[in-house]
């Protein structure tokens, strides 16, 4: 680790550790953009990467302050807790060789994951964040594009690899301090949604403007089909909104679709993927064969997943690095390391997740003054999380992605849990529900009654 990362590191870590609740959230997300996983400390038989400092930080400042043990675990902490519990006891019990990569998998997830879970308190708090982040991301914004411009990365005082990443087409593919192209957009592609939720919001509009600018940006430097697509998804999202109290009908309008299309494709319906990249761009058939060829597998992984080099010939190429196949879908790759029960807790997971989106949004969409911006936010979560599930169709989230991922899946259990806490049921009658901010300050901010 040179001395520019150590520099960074060092402030960073003293801001998670010493400053405000909102500084030390603002600060974790900083690492992300600012440094990157190309340095690493080994500390017994341990890669430390700069990230991890930062986890292990925030895990410290949440127990000293005790705002660990006030935390009053929900659906999804506990989908958390026994996904990344049962992959991992799984694996071991399996085998013992990568026991130190599948084990900090898991202590990230549990580390980060519940870090965040303690520094988002509430709505006002988020709101901060995603005004706050914008300064954080403006200087990041002018490398990304000079990194496009003169083809030239300045990440690599921090460590990452020399080396300009382009298409076919000989047009520049940035990764900033991401290990790969598409994992920076999935930055810009997650974040693109909550933006636009602000936006309803007039005092926040320009801080909106600006969000969406910067976010849609990301994703057109990154130059990655796989961002491309997640934002398309998360604005179809928003497309939907119309339709906000027959979700149900569009679920099973969905699953309708899909059904009638492998009916009627020669090929399954997975491929689909691979139609979509040639609209978008990036490797779709990878993406298509790979779930083609793990489901003819089944019979090798179903029960507690296959090691890593039994999948030499899934594929007539691999990866050069490792000597396997490239697992760029993160449903089987969680199938791979602890078989499909692994595989549905994580889909379980994302399903808890849906669903107490659900629960927040039908408490607040019934108010008699029409939503409020919590119930924008709210909608915005769920436009977020159904990029995360498109996008992991095509990427595993493995460098600092996955502290992007946790810190928002962590938002989604604050934000619902912060309404359905303020959600009693009235005594006047069965279903009755009244939502009450904590101590409006205006009759904008007034008790909305159901």
């Amino acid at each position: 680790m040179n001395a520019l990362s150590i520099a960074i590191l060092t402030v960073l870590v003293g801001v998670v550790l010493a400053a405000p609740r909102r500084w030390a959230l603002l600060g974790i997300m900083a690492s992300v953009l600012y440094l990157t996983q190309y340095q690493q400390v080994r500390l017994g038989g341990v890669n430390m990467f700069p990230h991890r400092f930062i986890e292990v930080a925030a895990f410290l400042r949440i127990l000293l302050r005790g705002e660990l043990a006030e935390l009053r675990l929900n659906r999804i902490d506990w989908g958390v807790l026994v996904l990344y519990g049962y992959t991992t006891i799984v694996y071991l019990l399996r085998e013992t060789d990568s026991a130190a990569y599948i084990i900090g998998q898991a202590v990230d997830a549990y580390l980060c994951y519940f870090a965040f879970r303690c520094l988002v308190a509430d709505v006002a708090e988020f709101r901060w964040f995603l005004k706050a982040f914008l300064f954080v991301l403006t200087p990041y914004m002018v490398l990304l594009f000079r990194e496009h411009f003169a083809r030239h990365s300045m990440f690599t005082a921090l460590g990452a690899v020399e080396g300009l990443v382009t298409r076919d087409d000989d047009s520049v593919r940035c990764c900033g301090s991401f290990r790969y192209a598409s994992l920076l957009g999935t930055l810009g592609a997650s974040f693109l949604p909550v933006y636009f939720g602000l936006w309803f919001d007039r005092n926040e509009r320009r801080v909106a403007w600006i969000g969406m600018a910067f976010c849609a940006c990301i994703v057109w430097l990154s130059n990655s089909g796989g961002p491309i697509n997640a934002a398309a998804i998360a604005m179809v999202g928003w497309l939907l909104w119309p339709l906000r109290t027959r979700m149900r009908l569009v679920r099973w309008g969905i699953l309708a679709w899909i059904g009638l299309a492998a009916m009627v494709m020669k090929a399954p319906v997975w491929y689909l993927i691979a139609k979509v990249s040639d609209l978008t761009g990036g490797d779709g058939w990878h993406r298509s064969y790979l779930i083609d060829v793990s489901f003819r597998h089944l019979h090798q992984w179903w029960l507690a997943g296959m090691r890593d080099e039994l999948t030499v010939d899934w594929f007539p190429y691999v990866v050069r690095s490792t000597g396997f196949a490239d697992i760029t879908n993160a449903y089987i790759s969680f199938g791979l390391s602890a078989g499909l029960v692994s595989m549905f807790l994580f889909i379980a997971l994302l399903s808890k997740a849906f669903s107490e989106i659900g629960k927040a949004f039908s408490l607040l969409r019934l108010a008699p003054e029409g939503l409020d911006g919590t119930g924008y936010l709210v909608w915005a979560m769920g436009a977020m999380l159904a990029s995360h599930v498109a996008n992991w169709f095509g990427v595993t989230y493995w460098d600092q992605t996955y502290m992007v991922w946790f810190m928002q899946l962590a938002v989604i259990a604050n934000l619902t849990q912060w309404v359905l806490r303020r959600a009693p049921e009235s005594s006047d009658s069965p279903g009755h529900a009244v939502y009450q901010g904590a101590e409006p300050e205006s009759a904008a901010e007034g008790v909305l009654v159901a």
